[in-house]
């Protein structure tokens, strides 16, 4: 039996400890919002925060996440998600939205730590997130708008 805190609700189940978190996410809880893309942790369509730092879900198995605290997509607060989305909005960076999940949990990951980051360590720290619209420049200024809300109280 594995006890995992998943968007503040500690989850029993009884699955092999190797399971990635992603088909834990997405085949037994419903959370679908998190992708599946390439399923080798490269492209961040899966990512998700594990105490507050982005992890890729695909490659996560859920015996590594004992004792953290797992946010999905789904877990933000209403009020996150409507920052988010305005933000994702004036920046023009909504296209097809297959990764915007995982770009955004990646972002938040981000503006915990460096709340006013710069373009450069924006780039750095979402290099490892394919969009395949191509909307990085977009996606960039939607991080500053992000920036500009106040993300670490309305996430921990």
């Amino acid at each position: 039996m594995q006890s995992i805190l998943i968007n503040k609700q500690l989850i029993k189940l009884d699955i092999d400890p190797d399971t990635p978190l992603l088909w834990v996410l997405r085949d037994d809880l419903s959370l679908t919002g998190t992708k599946y893309s390439c399923g080798k942790g490269l492209c961040g369509a899966c990512t998700v925060l594990m105490d507050n730092k982005s992890v890729r879900a695909c490659m996560t198995p859920i015996k590594k996440i004992q004792g953290g605290q797992i946010t999905t997509i789904e877990g933000l607060s209403k009020e996150l998600l409507q920052d988010v989305i305005e933000a994702w909005s004036r920046a023009g960076a909504m296209e097809c939205g297959y990764c915007q999940p995982g770009q955004v949990m990646s972002a938040l990951a981000l503006l915990m730590i460096n709340p006013k980051p710069s373009d450069a360590e924006i780039d750095q720290a979402m290099g490892g997130n394919l969009c395949r619209c191509g909307i990085y420049q977009r996606i960039r200024k939607a991080i500053h708008y992000l920036a500009i809300t106040g993300i670490p109280e309305k996430i921990g």
